[in-house]
């Protein structure tokens, strides 16, 4: 069986191209997609050849925000699964090609096991599934407490997801970002815009802060924080970093905690779903742009490169047959 899907072919050039499925098992589902994101981080890197795993080689079939209609059943899947919409966080189902994570094609297999039905989300909603999952993993481990004081640099997805996700706990929230079109999206009980001719981070944070979470990758955003972290404060890593390159002394002083967060664990999909269907996480104002699959090459310029793009969802209603 063949399908269309997104391939990375090599350095720089993404498109769509026809591609083979693999027989399917008696375990899987079929799923027609409908949405896909692009995951900036994870994507950029996979479209500039550096990530650093033998499953990457190129040509590689990216993605793992995918959101669907199971159409077909294996034989030995439950019937009522027919029809229901689903997430889809990737799917190693195809025949010579890789698969990175392979969530962007018009038609998967994956597991009945590893689907996340969207019971009362809104499909397009439920491609975030997989940032909020790793926002809320980051959260869990920090384990903030009402009152606590948080501070998250960067309103990028996963920024913005954990400053909600944090403040549904009860924690005073603040959030920094030097777009302040990203700030605009913002929720949080404080926002700061930083940048040449404001204020500094110091200066507009009063009171110091329980922890900070990085979400924007920088070492140097990182570390101009730690004036404002309080004795035995925590340092929570939720962006992706090369190397760490952190002021020995100024953590010493303050008895900081180092803090890294994987992706998530067991369960939180499935709590990240019922906190968007209950409407207590509200994701929609994220989905900030939206194109058709045909447009795909410029899908991936303007997620990639426009840093007014919060999420970008791509459209896989219309795709063509040749």
């Amino acid at each position: 069986m063949k399908t269309k899907a997104v391939v990375i072919s090599e350095p720089g050039k993404v498109g769509l191209a026809e591609v083979a499925l693999r027989p399917f098992s008696a375990q899987d589902v079929i799923v027609q997609t409908a949405y896909t994101s692009i995951s900036a981080g994870t994507e950029r890197m996979l479209l500039a050849g550096q990530m650093p795993h033998p499953m990457l080689k190129l040509p590689v079939i990216p993605g793992y925000e995918t959101v669907g209609r199971v159409v077909e059943l294996g034989a030995d899947v439950d019937p009522a699964w027919l029809n229901r919409w689903v997430y889809v966080g990737g799917a190693q189902c195809y025949d010579g090609i890789n698969a990175a994570w392979g969530g962007q094609s018009a038609q998967l297999a994956a597991d009945v096991n590893r689907v996340i039905p969207l019971d009362g989300v809104q499909p397009s909603h439920g491609v975030l599934l997989a940032l909020a999952a790793t926002a809320l993993h980051g959260i869990n481990l920090l384990n903030p407490q009402p009152g606590d004081r948080l501070l998250v640099l960067g309103q990028g997805p996963v920024g913005q997801l954990a400053a909600r996700l944090a403040r549904i706990r009860g924690a005073w929230v603040a959030v920094v970002d030097r777009n302040p079109n990203r700030l605009a999206h913002a929720e949080a009980d404080q926002i700061v815009q930083v940048g040449d001719g404001l204020p500094t981070l110091q200066e507009q944070v009063e009171g110091g802060v329980t922890a900070v979470i990085e979400a924007t990758g920088s070492m140097e955003a990182l570390a101009s924080t730690i004036p404002l972290l309080g004795l035995g404060g925590t340092l929570l890593l939720l962006g992706y970093y090369q190397t760490l390159n952190l002021p020995y002394m100024p953590l010493f002083l303050k008895e900081a905690r180092l803090l890294t967060a994987k992706e998530w664990a067991p369960g939180d999909l499935l709590h990240c779903r019922d906190l968007i269907a209950d409407g207590t996480l509200d994701v929609a104002a994220m989905l900030t742009h939206c194109l058709p699959i045909t447009e795909v090459a410029t899908a991936y310029d303007v997620a990639l490169n426009d840093a007014n793009c919060l999420k970008l969802v791509l459209d896989w209603q219309n795709v063509p047959s040749n």
